[in-house]
This record gives structure tokens, C-alpha cells and sequence, in this order.
């Protein structure tokens, strides 16, 4: 359990933040400048709060009340920064080896083989920095960070500076680290394809303050939100599992509560954990089921409420069979069907609107 409530004075800056977090991948999410990073320095030890206090389960890092300010390297906290900040002067091994070699052997409980094992770097042992790709040197810095035998795993946009290509490489990584070895993240982002594919909590950061906190698919789901969450992010995250594959027309079938999401083809075995973003622009709706329409998902719904959204545009919170849904349709859309909260309608999706990057992989215990 990650617990943290803190308040400091940076100039004219306030940091006013309180939350807390089970197991598994914390995501702060806000704009730059929203305070992201000034928290989990606090977390770290790297600043101090004026007020409040921190805790990760039952230790107490730091509490004003009590005079309890432990100092970063008594925190047992591992973490990775957007670049890798490797030792040059080191072998991979020793970069590996540098943080555990300080803590005691009777307090290590992450083991070097399977860190090791896990980020595909046995090949680079040997390598120092110089040699190493971006990606190599970010599986690198999370390696050292674990095998200090952390409590928490602090990670500020570690993927901030690679490329689409490395990025996709370490995503799989990181999503595996909470549950093979059983470490709470605490993870920075500005990109929901990360936070859709990693993390079990969304904490929506704005001006130094939490704005909301809960599960990734009720946070991003509210309208209320939108203005941080962002325009082009608006919609729903919903869960699925994959059903299946129709190989001929190239299209995987995502099986949720209401029923079968038919999307352009992903990789992921039948059975596979999914997350999928459906956004508000890309759903139309209809007074009655369509007929002779290329549209291939078309689910029965009923609306929840209707909220102007700016720019002549209205957002409509639909449900479909207890799925939250947010379709955005046009002012002259909703008048023109008469849309109230109540009324039953057609939400439909193309399948193609869907990107691949809209659905993720979803580890679950």
C-alpha cells in the first residue's frame, strides 16, 4: 500500500497532494509542469515536503507530526529517471551489481538471474554503457534500480526519450516487473498507451493537486475529467478478452459485457487480458438498430447523461450492459435525435477506428 499525503511550497507553486494505492503500477498522469515528478522526488527523499507524510505498507519514509524523515539511501527505494544514468566507467555487471552490493544479503530479495533473465541482457554483461542502444541502457537502469531489493520502484517517463520502436520493446517489461517480483510502482507518464498498458491505478495530477484517483477505467470513463485527461484522449477504457481471430478478414473479436468488439487484427493469444480505448469521436449513434451498414459493432445502450462539451460538440455518457461508454457527437446531432438522459439507443463503432495501440496487453493477478 502506498499511502501519501504532502504539502509543499515551491515560489508560487503549491504541491497539495493526497492518495493512495494498492499493488501493482500507480500512474501519475497531467500535463508537464503539473507537479509529477515534484511528488515522487518527495517520495524519494530528493525534497522535503513542509507537511504530511509518506508511507509504502507499514514504513513510514516521512511524517512532519512525528519528526520521521529518512534519508533517500535508508529508503530502499529503486529509482529510474528518463535517461539511464548508467556508470560509464562500469561493465553492464557492474552497474547491475552496484546498488546490491549495498544492501545487506540477508535483506535482498530480488535474485540477479532472474532480473536478468527477465530484460534479455545476459548478451550485454560485459558491454559497458558506451556500447549499448537506448533501449539496452533503459533495461539496464531498471534492472540496477530492482535488484537493489527495493520497497518501490520509482519510475519518472523512463520511456520519454526512446523511439516508438524501443518503447514497444520495453513495455512488456515493465508491465511484468509488479507481478513477477511483487514490487508497487509508482510510474510518471504523459502518454495513455502507457498508462493503458501498465498501470492498475490512475492518479489525474493538475496544478499540484490530485484531481482524481481509482482504476484507469473509471477515471478515464468521466466526462468531468476531460479537460485533463485532453480532448483527443476523450472515451472510455473498457476490459475484454481476446475470443478469437477471423484470419480471413483480418479482424480480432474482444469479448466484454456487452457483448463481442470486432477490431482490426491483434497479436495476443485467444484468452489474453485486454484494456481497450474506445473513443468518444469515433462512436455514432442511431434511434434504431442500422441495417446494411458497413459499421461491424453496433450494441444496444441507454443514456446516462448529456453534457455540453464546448465547440458545438456534446458529450453523451452511454451505458452498455453496465459498460460505461462516452460517444461526442455534434450539437445539431443531439437535438436532431433528441437525446435525454434515459432514451434507449444504437452506439456504434468501426472496427478500424479502433488503433492497434488502443489495445493493450492487461496483466492480471
Amino acid at each position: 500500500m502506498i499511502s501519501v499525503d504532502v504539502k509543499r511550497r515551491q515560489g508560487d507553486f503549491l504541491v497539495d497532494m493526497a492518495f493512495s494505492a494498492g499493488k501493482g503500477v500507480t500512474a501519475l498522469f497531467g500535463r508537464s509542469g503539473s507537479g509529477k515528478t515534484s511528488l515522487i522526488s518527495m517520495v524519494a527523499g530528493l525534497s522535503r515536503p513542509d507537511h504530511g507524510h509518506i508511507a509504502i505498507d507499514d514504513r513510514v519514509l516521512y511524517d512532519s507530526a512525528k519528526g520521521i524523515n529518512l534519508p533517500p539511501e535508508c529508503r530502499r527505494i529503486g529509482y529510474v529517471f528518463q535517461e539511464a544514468r548508467l556508470f560509464p566507467h562500469l561493465t553492464v555487471r557492474g552497474n547491475l551489481t552496484y546498488g546490491m552490493n549495498r544492501v545487506p544479503k540477508a535483506e535482498r530479495y530480488v535474485a540477479f538471474d532472474p532480473v536478468v533473465d527477465l530484460l534479455g541482457i545476459g548478451h550485454l554483461l560485459d558491454r559497458r554503457p558506451a556500447r549499448l542502444s537506448g533501449g539496452e541502457k533503459q533495461r539496464v537502469a531498471i534492472g540496477r534500480a530492482l535488484l537493489a531489493s527495493p520497497r518501490i520502484l520509482l519510475m519518472d517517463e523512463p520511456l520519454a526519450a526512446l523511439d516508438t520502436a524501443r518503447k514497444a520493446e520495453l513495455l512488456p517489461f515493465i508491465a511484468r516487473l509488479p507481478h513477477q517480483f511483487d514490487i508497487p510502482i509508482l510510474y510518471v507518464s504523459h502518454a495513455m498507451d502507457e498508462i493503458l498498458r501498465l498501470a492498475d491505478t490512475l492518479v489525474l495530477i493538475d496544478r499540484g493537486t490530485v484531481a482524481a484517483a481509482g482504476a484507469v477505467e473509471d477515471v478515464m470513463s468521466r466526462i468531468d475529467l476531460r479537460p485533463l485527461t485532453g480532448r483527443y484522449e476523450a472515451g472510455a477504457v473498457i476490459r475484454a478478452t481476446v475470443a478469437g481471430h477471423d484470419d480471413m478478414f483480418g479482424m480480432s473479436h474482444l469479448s466484454f459485457a456487452g457483448g463481442i468488439l470486432k477490431v482490426g487484427r491483434v497479436e495476443l493469444a485467444p484468452g489474453a487480458s485486454v484494456r481497450v480505448r474506445i473513443h468518444a469521436r469515433d462512436i455514432s449513434l442511431a434511434l434504431q438498430r442500422p441495417g446494411n451498414i458497413s459499421i461491424q459493432n453496433v450494441f444496444p445502450a441507454r443514456v446516462k447523461a448529456v453534457a455540453a462539451a464546448g465547440g458545438h460538440l456534446v458529450d453523451i455518457v452511454l451505458d452498455v450492459a453496465g459498460v460505461p461508454l462516452w460517444a461526442q457527437i455534434s450539437a445539431l446531432s443531439r437535438a436532431e435525435l433528441n437525446l435525454t438522459a434515459g432514451n434507449e439507443v444504437f452506439a456504434m463503432v468501426k472496427a478500424l477506428s479502433i488503433a492497434r495501440a488502443d489495445v493493450a496487453d492487461w496483466l492480471v493477478d
